[in-house]
Formats: structure tokens, sequence, C-alpha cells
């Protein structure tokens, strides 16, 4: 008789793409929020929370990534009604698409300008990649009925003001500003204008949004017949010809010192283009507001690589980029690049209610700001874990839970150590795995006495790296204290250390 096949059991792994987030990362992650939603509540934007499947429909095909499956979005077909096929659904691959859907199905009872912040998880089937993943957060400010360039003046000041809140030093990142009327004049220009050259102007956006990643070669390539990758991968080109790749290549290298000088070399690029006119006219005034407000070239320039990728981009658009260099993971030296970036899309709400709506967002990417504040770090973080108390005797658990109670209601994060206590070494690399500051330790003996042992965690790991014997023996990070000075003694450590 055959053995009965045992069920296969599953592999427990994270889907290709994705990953999974601890304790510090969440709670890193949560106060970069905080921080964030307080910057765009102080420019008076109000917070929307909204769903986060859509109707593929809702969302349109805006994805850089088109050659991807499902048009670049995770999506999946309804059970079909009777005779009536199922809505295709699928998982949001920005906020700025489920924006527009909200304005129309609400724009009775909303104010006009619409000023909203949302922030959550998106989802793009795109090819993952090192630092590049399927899913990540957003983190988005929007206004939706402002049509003067005003409100995209707004948006990239308050962008500058968000880097510098969540700990980016003035110096350290850019805010570099385009606009999409510009690039338009220049492909019409290059003689890429009309309904019968949409492939290729969604080619060449797509391959200028490249320009950090590639480099000027491989843009040229992609502006061409197309580039094959390091993986063997090929992605089809424009197929333009030399004079008109020239007259593009020759756009995203119009940056010049100073913002007027770049502008005077935009004016002499689209020339004999209404709209390229238009576009550096709005670039101008949006340079001129933002220095009235106190955001000069040092924080704020312009710069005509910038084109964002998205489709639906339809006058200025903006990046913050990070200027400082951090190390890969070979130890080369290189510039982080993007966190951030928006832009002007007045014809997206139009999609839903046939009227156009002027709107301006930007979107930050919360995940890779973490990634580069914590490359950036130059001194060792400082524990974030839970005050541990010991448990030296099972019989005393309720001892153990009357001081953790003490040092909770005095706002300290604690707690008792709740696994096997029979060995006492095992605590201590429980303490060590958590990050914990302190360990409190009371036996049989420190209860007769009043007193408890207070093990200095931080400290302890400083003297196991730098000092001496003679050094360790000077400075003990473990000492008693007496019991009614619990809170005092775990504070000054953690004081110390913040």
């Amino acid at each position: 008789m055959a053995k009965p096949k045992k069920t296969p059991r599953p592999k427990a792994q994270t889907p290709k793409g994705f990953r999974d987030y601890f304790g510090t990362e969440v709670t890193h992650r949560a106060e970069m929020l905080s921080k964030i939603a307080a910057v765009y509540h102080r420019y008076g934007f109000d917070a929307l929370e909204s769903s986060g499947v859509e109707t593929v429909e809702a969302l349109g095909k805006f994805l850089p990534d088109v050659d991807r499956p499902n048009e670049g979005v995770f999506a999946w077909q309804e059970d079909s009604e009777g005779d009536k096929p199922g809505d295709w659904l699928a998982l949001r691959y920005d906020l700025t698409a489920p924006l527009a859907r909200v304005y129309a199905q609400h724009r009775n009872d909303l104010p006009m300008p619409y000023r909203r912040y949302a922030m959550g998880p998106v989802w793009r089937n795109e090819k993952p990649g090192p630092g590049r993943f399927r899913q990540f957060y957003q983190c988005d400010a929007d206004t939706v009925g402002a049509p003067s360039v005003a409100a995209d003046a707004e948006i990239c000041a308050m962008l500058a003001d968000c880097l510098e809140e969540v700990g980016i030093a003035r110096g350290d990142y850019v805010v570099r500003v385009n606009n999409r009327k510009v690039l338009n004049g220049v492909l019409e220009v290059a003689g890429l204008a009309g309904d019968d050259k949409d492939t290729e102007r969604g080619i060449v956006l797509r391959a200028i949004d490249k320009l950090d990643r590639l480099g000027p070669e491989g843009v040229r390539a992609l502006l061409g017949e197309g580039r094959k990758d390091d993986s063997g991968d090929f992605t089809k080109g424009a197929g333009l010809e030399d004079a008109q790749a020239d007259v593009v290549m020759g756009f995203m290298q119009a940056k010049r010192d100073s913002g007027a000088e770049t502008v005077a070399r935009l004016r002499e690029l689209v020339a004999g283009s209404d709209v390229g006119v238009q576009g550096v006219d709005e670039l101008e005034l949006i340079s001129d507001l933002l220095a009235a407000g106190g955001y000069g070239p040092d924080r704020v320039e312009i710069d005509p690589s910038v084109v964002r990728g998205l489709g639906y981009y339809t006058g200025p658009v903006f990046e913050a980029e990070l200027t400082f260099e951090i190390k890969d993971e070979k130890g080369r030296a290189r510039n982080f690049g993007s966190v951030a970036g928006g832009g002007r899309y007045d014809d997206l709400v139009k999609r839903f209610t046939g009227q156009e709506v002027p709107a301006t967002g930007v979107s930050i990417g919360v995940d890779r700001l973490l990634a580069a504040l914590a490359m950036r770090a130059e001194r060792r973080m400082v524990p974030e874990g839970p005050v541990v108390v010991t448990v030296m005797d099972r019989d005393r658990m309720a001892d153990y839970q009357a001081m953790v109670a003490e040092l909770r209601q005095a706002g300290i994060r604690a707690e008792v150590y709740l696994g096997n206590p029979k060995n006492f070494g095992n605590q201590m690399k429980y303490a060590d795995k958590r990050q914990s500051p302190v360990v409190v330790i009371e036996g049989g003996d420190e209860k007769d006495r009043g007193v408890v042992q207070i093990k200095d965690m931080v400290l302890g790991a400083q003297l196991a790296q730098e000092a001496s014997h003679d050094e360790w023996k000077e400075r003990p990070n473990q000492y008693e204290v007496p019991r009614a000075d619990l809170i005092k003694a775990v504070r000054d450590i953690l004081d110390r250390t913040s």
C-alpha cells in the first residue's frame, strides 16, 4: 500500500519585490509621517483617506512601466453578475489618480479649491530591483481647483519645508522644477507633435525621466532603437532620427549657472512654439514667487532634466533630490537621488467630469527618505527598545509587574521578561535583541535591602567597543540604586542617550 503523500508546506518567504517591516522601521516611518503631516496641516491642507482599491477604469493608464502585465498594476476581475461581466479592479499605484475620482464624486460637497493630503501604501507591478519595491509608502499633498502657478510654487516651498522638518539640512537637498509645456514645445520643434506620435512621446518622456539612472548615453539609446540592460532585457526605444534626438538632448542639457540663464536658453529652444513659450513664462513666475518667499536657488532651482514619468502631468513638474553622497553596498560613493516628486495635472479630473479642473500636488517617497536618513547617520543609533525588568524569582512576578507599571505611568516604555526565566543569560540576550537601553534586576537579596540593580546597556555597548580595562573599571555600567529611585535612575540614562 502506497504511503499517503505529505501535504507540502508553504514556503515562508515574501513575494518578489515585497518586504516586511519591523519595530524600529515602523516607528521611524510613523514619526516621519507625523512630521510631514504637521507641515501639510500648517499649510492649510486637510487629511483624506481613500480606498486602496480602485476600478482600473478610474485609475487610467498612466503608469511608466506599461510593458508589465496589467499595465503595471495588480488587477483582477470581479465575478460576473448575470449577463454583466464583473468590473476590473486594481490596487492603487499612487494617491493622485484616486484623488481625481474622489473629487469628481464629491465635488458638490468639497470647497473649491480643495486642499488635501493623504498617506499610505501604493502598489506597482514593476520589475523589482535593489531598493525598488512593488509596495511602498507615499505621502501626498494636492490642491485641486487652483489654476495659478502660485499653487505650484507653494507646493515646492512646502516640499522644501518638509525635507528640513524630517532632518535633511539645507544644502543637502534641492527641489528641481521644470514645466511639461516647455518639453511639449521642444517635442513640437522636434517634429513629435500630433496624436499619431503619442507612443513616441511616451517613450521619450520615460527615457528622459531615467537620466539620473541611465546617464546621457542610456537616454540617447532609448530615444533611438532602444537599449539592453545589465540583465539582458531589451527596452524598445522611440525610434527618433539623429536630428530629433539632438533637439531632445539639447533640452535636457539646457541648465545653466543661474535660473535666469536657464530660462533664456529654454526660450531659444522653444522658439516658434506657443505652448513652449507659455511654459517658460510659468517657470519664470514660479522662480519669482519662490524667491519672494525666501526660497532661493539653494533650495529650489529650475532644471530642464526633470520631466516625471507619469503621463498625466500637464504643466510644472518638480522633484526633490538629495545631494549628499552615500556609500553603496560595495563602498562606492554615489548620490541618493530623488525622494519626492509631483506636478500639475489639469486633465486628470476631466476624465470623470468632462470639465477641466486644474490641480497640482507632490508625493514624498517616505521609505526612500527613511533609507537616506539611515545611510546618512553619522553616529550610532540610540537603542529605542523598552526597559526590560528581569525575573529572578517566579514567585515574585507581582513585584516585577509593579515596577513595570511605575515605569509606564512615568511615560517610560517598559516590559517584564515573559519567557522562561530559568536561564538569566537568555534574559540578557533578549534585552540585547530588543535594543533595550536599561535592564532592571531585583533578586531576593536586593529585595531585602530595598535596592535594585540598574544595568546601563547603552554605556555597556560603548565600553565594549571603545574602553580599556581600566576605563571599564572606572565607569561600571551596572550599579545599585534605592528601589524608591528606580524611575529617576532609568530617566537619567534615557535623558543622557536621547
